[in-house]
């Protein structure tokens, strides 16, 4: 394979790889650390405006309300990089992540910023989210 087709199989596969993953009943213990993969499908045109929020409001708020912050990408190929932003957050264990996205979701500050940023309509039209729990032999954990 070209390495832009084997990106292009790589952005389409992983969904449902991530899918499969989420169908076993495993979860972390509620002391483990867990990471967070969230994928965002911008509306039509909105990309650009959904990475200026985070880039401008969001990544802050997150820190603010305990989160860590371990990456951000978007495709390089295929129309996933029209429309598509993947991220993954690192939370203290299960308890303190939904502690965290409640207390973001209810923050003045992410209220007015997503309010000010989509007078114009959403900026997404999709938005998943995986817990996951690193395995023994991961390097990060």
């Amino acid at each position: 394979f070209r390495s832009a087709s084997l990106s292009v199989i790589l952005v389409l596969l992983l969904p449902l790889a991530l899918m499969l993953i989420t169908a076993v009943p495993a979860r972390a213990a509620d002391n483990e650390r867990v990471f967070e993969w969230r994928t965002y499908i911008a509306a039509p045109g909105k990309l650009d405006a959904l990475n200026k929020r985070f880039r401008e409001h969001t990544c802050e708020l997150f820190k603010k309300h305990g989160m860590t912050l371990v990456g951000f990408w978007v495709p390089t190929d295929g129309d996933a990089a029209k429309n598509t932003l993947t991220y993954v957050l690192a939370h203290k264990d299960r308890t303190s992540a939904d502690a965290s996205w409640k207390a973001f979701r209810a923050d003045p500050l992410w209220i007015e910023a997503k309010k000010a940023s989509e007078v114009d309509g959403s900026l997404t039209d999709k938005v998943t989210s995986v817990f996951m729990s690193p395995t023994d032999y991961s390097l990060l954990k």
